[in-house]
């Protein structure tokens, strides 16, 4: 199930971000050669098609985003309760087990954090947003 949303999620965001990529760094310079009335209509039939797609991405964003870490926290919670039952010293592997994913599963999210933040401030500071 993971995997699923986490496929639909990247695709849906490459689609999006893709879209953006050409229409400014390859449209953008192809219609500034035409006439304003064939480059008015190109825009338009291309933003037509365009936002049909970015209309789709903005759905499946939030959802698989919150199906995704819905799903991610559930698993947490599975590896916390690997955690709390290490009273006695049979289960200290399932503990030690445990807390070797709760690491890596904050240490991924971390990161993701991290440049989610960075990529904002950044187009941010140079005036992109």
């Amino acid at each position: 199930m993971s995997a699923l949303l986490m496929t639909l999620h990247v695709l849906a965001a490459v689609i999006w971000v893709g879209g953006m990529f050409f229409a400014y760094m390859a449209l953008r310079p192809a219609a500034g050669e035409l006439d304003p009335p064939s480059r008015t209509a190109l825009w338009g039939r291309t933003f037509a098609r365009f936002f049909a797609w970015v209309w789709a991405a903005i759905i499946v964003l939030p959802v698989t985003g919150y199906l995704t870490t819905t799903y991610l926290f559930r698993r947490f919670l599975q590896h916390c309760r690997g955690l709390a039952c290490s009273d006695d010293a049979v289960s200290f592997s399932v503990a030690d087990a445990a807390i070797g994913r709760i690491r890596r599963t904050l240490a991924i999210n971390l990161i993701l954090g991290l440049i989610v933040v960075a990529v904002a401030m950044a187009g941010r500071a140079l005036g992109l947003s």
